[in-house]
This record gives C-alpha cells, sequence and structure tokens, in this order.
C-alpha cells in the first residue's frame, strides 16, 4: 500500500544562511522536489564569503583560498552541469609567497621538487629532505582521513578505527592524532622558520599549532593538490550556488533575520522571523554558528538540542583591512604571509591573554595579482591584510586606539619586509572581533566554530542531526569542519539526512544525489 503524500507544509524546508552550506543544501534538496525557503540576514549569499566595495572596486573580505576542488566539481556534477560552466578558475603554480625579514623569503610551489628545491636554498639541502619526508606523511594522513572522516556523516574514533581497518591500524597510528602539529613539524624541520610555516596550517582552523593535533598537517597535501584563483573573487561560488538553486525551485529572502526556531510537538517545526511572521515548516536546517544555537540566540527549546560551545572553546577570530592602495618595494603575489619574530608569544596573547597580539603574523591577499609577481598595471590595488584576533567581540569592544596599535605593529611588520602599503583612510574598510561578532552573533567574532585543540576536538563537533527531530546543523562549526569546501560538504551531508528522513514524503524530482558518500 503506498503512502500519501506529505502535506505541502511538511515539504517545505527552512534554511537559516545563505552561507556556502546553506547554498549547497538548498541546491540539492530543491532538486529533490522539496519546496526550499532560504532565510539571509544579510542582503547578498555567501556568509562568511563576503564581499566589501570601496569606491568603485569590491574585494573579498572573508576565504581567498579555494582549495579540494574536487568537492565543488561533485556538486555540481550532481546538479547536471560542471563548475567550469559558472565559474572561471586558475590553478596557481605558486601556492604563497612566505618572509621572516627583507632578505628571508620563501616560495612554496604545488610541484614538490621545486618546493624542496626552495626549502634547501633558504634552509640547507637536509631540510629539503626533511620536506619531502614531511610531504609524504601529509599525504598518508590525507588518504587515511578522506572516507572514513572527511566525507562521514558522523565520524567517531571506534568508527575511524573500523573505516581503516582494511588498510591495517598502521595507518591510524600513522596519522599520530594525540600529538600536537608543533611536535610532529619539530621531528620534520630543524629549522624554526619552516616549523612556523607549516604551524601555521593550524590558523586554517582557526587553532593554536601548540594545541591541534597533528592531523592538520594534511593542508600541506591539499595545498599541493591544487590552489586555484576564483575569476572576479571567491564570491562567484556563491552566487553561481544561488544561481543554480533559485533555478531548481528555491527561494530566497535576504535582509531577513530569523529570532526564533519554533518547537511543537516536540519537534522543530518553522522560524518565527525578526518581524513576527511565523514560518510553518516540516524541517529547518540551520548554518549559524552552533554557539548562537546553544547561546539562545533562536530559543531555549532549541538550545538544548545542540552541544554548548563554552568562550574557552572558540575558535580565532579576526582584524582585517579591506583596501584599496599602491604598494612599494617586496614583490606580492596573490598570496603572501608575513611572519612573525615570536610565534610562541603571539598565540598566548591570542589563547591565553586574549589581547591583540604583540608581534602578529599578517596575511596579505593581493587580488589583483596572480602567481607570477607582476603588480598591476593601474598602479591601485585591492589588498586584504589580516592578522588573527581573540575572538572576545561580545564582550570586548576593540576602540580606536587599540587598532591603531596593531596597526603600527602589523605594517611595521611588513616595512621591515620590504613592503610599504600607501593607504587611505577613505579607501581602506577595518573589521574587528566586535564587527564579526554583530554579523554572526554568539560567537564573540569566532570565524570558525569551535577551536581544534586536542585529538578529541573534530569528533566534538556535532554532525547534521541533532536531538531534536526536524532540526538539522550544517556550516563551518559543525562536521567535518571551517573552510570553504569543509562548509560545502556539510551542506551536502543536512541535505542526505533531510532527504534520508522524508524518504516516505512521495516521489522526488531532478537528479542531484546526496552527498557524503560518493568517490573523487
Amino acid at each position: 500500500m503506498s503512502k500519501k503524500p506529505a502535506p505541502a507544509r511538511a515539504r517545505r524546508l527552512v534554511i537559516i544562511g545563505a552561507g556556502i552550506a546553506g547554498l549547497v543544501a538548498a541546491l540539492e534538496l530543491a532538486g529533490h522536489g522539496l519546496d526550499v525557503v532560504v532565510l539571509e540576514r544579510a542582503l547578498a549569499p555567501g556568509g562568511k564569503m563576503r564581499q566589501v566595495r570601496l569606491a568603485d572596486s569590491v574585494l573579498d573580505a572573508g576565504p581567498t583560498v579555494f582549495t579540494m576542488r574536487w568537492v565543488f566539481d561533485e556538486i555540481f556534477d550532481a546538479a547536471g552541469t560542471s563548475l567550469a560552466e559558472h565559474v572561471r578558475l586558475r590553478q596557481v603554480e605558486i601556492l604563497a609567497r612566505h618572509a621572516w625579514s627583507e632578505r628571508e623569503r620563501l616560495d612554496l610551489f604545488a610541484d614538490e621538487h621545486r618546493s624542496a628545491e626552495a626549502i634547501a636554498a633558504l634552509a640547507g639541502p637536509a631540510e629539503g629532505r626533511r620536506y619531502r619526508e614531511f610531504s609524504e606523511r601529509a599525504r598518508r594522513i590525507y588518504a587515511t582521513l578522506e572516507q572514513p572522516f572527511i566525507r562521514s556523516a558522523r565520524p567517531s574514533p571506534l568508527a575511524l578505527v573500523r573505516g581503516v581497518a582494511p588498510r591495517g591500524l598502521g595507518d591510524l597510528f600513522g596519522i599520530t592524532p594525540f600529538e600536537t602539529l608543533w611536535r610532529a613539524l619539530g621531528q620534520h624541520f630543524h629549522d624554526p622558520r619552516l616549523r612556523q610555516l607549516f604551524g601555521r596550517y593550524a590558523t586554517y582552523c582557526g587553532s593554536s599549532p601548540f594545541l591541534a593535533p597533528a592531523t592538520l598537517m594534511l593542508v600541506a597535501h591539499v595545498e599541493r593538490e591544487g590552489v586555484w584563483l576564483v575569476e572576479d573573487g571567491m564570491h562567484q561560488i556563491a552566487a553561481a550556488l544561488a544561481r543554480l538553486a533559485a533555478g531548481r525551485g528555491a527561494s530566497f529572502r535576504y535582509g531577513t533575520e530569523v529570532a526564533e526556531i519554533v518547537v511543537s510537538g516536540g519537534r522543530a517545526s518553522g522560524v518565527r522571523l525578526a518581524t513576527g511572521e511565523f514560518l510553518e515548516a516540516g524541517a529547518v536546517v540551520s548554518t549559524a554558528d552552533v554557539a548562537a544555537l546553544s547561546g539562545g540566540w533562536f530559543g531555549a527549546a532549541v538550545a538544548r538540542a545542540v552541544p554548548r560551545i563554552g568562550r574557552a572553546e572558540r575558535s580565532l577570530s579576526a582584524l582585517t583591512w579591506a583596501m584599496v592602495a599602491t604598494t612599494e618595494g617586496f614583490p606580492l603575489l596573490r598570496h603572501t604571509v608575513f611572519f612573525s619574530g615570536d610565534y610562541v608569544a603571539e598565540f598566548d596573547d591570542l589563547f591565553t591573554r586574549a589581547v591583540l597580539p604583540a608581534a602578529p603574523t599578517v596575511y596579505v591577499c593581493a587580488q589583483d595579482r596572480a602567481d607570477d609577481g607582476r603588480a598591476p598595471s593601474a598602479g591601485r590595488e585591492r589588498l586584504l591584510c589580516l592578522v588573527n584576533a581573540p575572538p572576545i567581540g561580545d564582550t570586548h569592544v576593540f576602540d580606536r586606539a587599540e587598532v591603531e596599535l596593531c596597526e603600527t605593529r602589523t605594517f611595521g611588520l611588513l616595512e621591515r619586509c620590504g613592503l610599504r602599503v600607501n593607504r587611505q583612510d577613505a579607501l581602506t574598510v577595518v573589521t574587528t572581533p566586535t564587527d564579526f561578532d554583530r554579523m554572526f552573533p554568539g560567537t564573540g567574532g569566532a570565524l570558525y566554530g569551535p577551536a581544534s585543540h586536542g585529538w578529541m576536538a573534530s569528533f566534538r563537533r556535532p554532525g547534521a542531526r541533532t536531538k531534536l527531530p526536524g532540526l538539522y546543523l550544517a556550516g563551518g562549526s559543525t562536521h567535518p569542519g571551517p573552510g570553504v569546501p569543509m562548509a560545502a560538504l556539510s551542506g551536502r551531508l543536512a541535505a542526505a539526512s533531510v532527504l534520508k528522513d522524508f524518504a516516505s514524503t512521495g516521489p522526488s524530482r531532478g537528479t542531484a544525489t546526496p552527498g557524503g558518500t560518493s568517490t573523487r
């Protein structure tokens, strides 16, 4: 006997947030015939993949690095199209340029041999050989974790053991989950500059290299597999996903704030907007930071349905300068990192003292440059400068004097490395942790969900399902973690969970397939 189709309201899905996770979930769910409504408090899609407009220029002011292209190839393929049809990409040969002083510079390449040669030229032949050993270890870690962890719907230590068992437990012990990244790097590199360079991978998930697990060495392999430049900016990824989702029937309401996730009959039954409007739904997918839900921003009933994220567990925030300026001296590439002279003190400031670092490491994204070293012909160029900051934007206002002191230290380091940036206040937008907390409430400005400190941290991230029926999670604060491709995977995992739970609501239309289980 066939089951009756579910009523229209039960087939409606409300997605909170039009960041990458929400957009991917919307695309896949709309492709299966569900009535998808995406609610976004900002005026455009993208979430943290935001843009800043300065005069006649538009800058990426969020994520700037595009890796793990295969994630998006799979998403677009599942939607019956291809990534290349919607976004123009160019793969770089030089992953990033690094500097410690005006004379100490190092380029890392997608080609492992060229990187080894560059490292040998900076730090000696032995370090070049050690880099090759490190690269092989990073490759093994990634290969071990891709299927049983990254693609898994809800991994656990036991599930990970089972996942690697066919290949032998040696693979599991090879990823050294109980060792810190900093200590593991000390086994590969004797030169402190190299340890510092590769230790920076911990900050990709807002964590400290002195507390994060050695498994984060896999980032080295991910970058060697490919870093791409997105023509016209990273925001094009979000725009393309939004267009595709809308074309498959998803509706978007921008400038719309959700005040409460409504619970009735023991399940999430819709949302109430800040205007008082109620939208009934069969399920709600929240891509807000889990800390916002557990902190009661969407109501007390849903706060109990997700794990609580304490202030001490927060990942890093940032202090950023988005600007249009001229530069002199140092030959910037698209991605350039200028390192602090005291890495231990920098992370002590960030995580122990909870202050802006006295000696910050500075990331500069020169958005009018590629990896060939050529400066833009127009003279002025678009720059995003970023230093890590403590996630205290909900309890501390970063006043002008505090920001200006950090600014002096930041641009002072650039000058010591040979880069002079000629800035104008009218063409500069400064964003502090306080500003990030306003954009993403309940986080203190933390940009990556909970920090990845300790070997269990990754397993503590919530999966797509919650304790409350009808409420699903996605986004960088959930499994498999922060970053553009990981957030996209979380959106696929949330969509797959919803589709499985809605399997009895009648036949679906469309051709999309749920993510999390496909192979490369």
